[in-house]
């Protein structure tokens, strides 16, 4: 049977690659606003009567893009979260074995 080995700094590094996505994906929402927002979506289609129906429509897919990219900014973070936590309680359980087999 090989052993197994959990490295908690392996484990923050990894943690902070979700977080550098969560923060990347937050740096892309921020650009994504500005050009998509209702007034630049009417500024792009002008005011005609017929328009009206196309613009309703990109103005709200604008607002699901961000909500869902929103979610996703944040379930990255709280998965960044949940492996921190398992590297510190990792570690935690690696000095108190080691302890327990140094007679502590």
């Amino acid at each position: 049977m090989s052993g197994f080995h959990i490295d908690p700094g392996e484990m923050a590094k990894f943690a902070k690659s979700f977080e550098e996505r969560a923060q990347e994906l937050g740096e892309a929402l921020a650009k994504f606003r500005p050009k998509t927002d209702a007034e630049a979506i009417h500024d792009g289609f002008g005011m005609l009567t017929e328009s009206e129906e196309v613009t309703s429509a990109y103005i709200e897919l604008s607002g699901d893009m961000e909500k869902t990219v929103e979610g996703l900014q944040k379930h990255l973070g709280k998965i960044a979260d949940g492996i921190k936590q398992n590297a510190k309680n990792t570690e935690a359980a690696d000095e108190a074995l080691s302890g327990i087999f140094k007679g502590k």
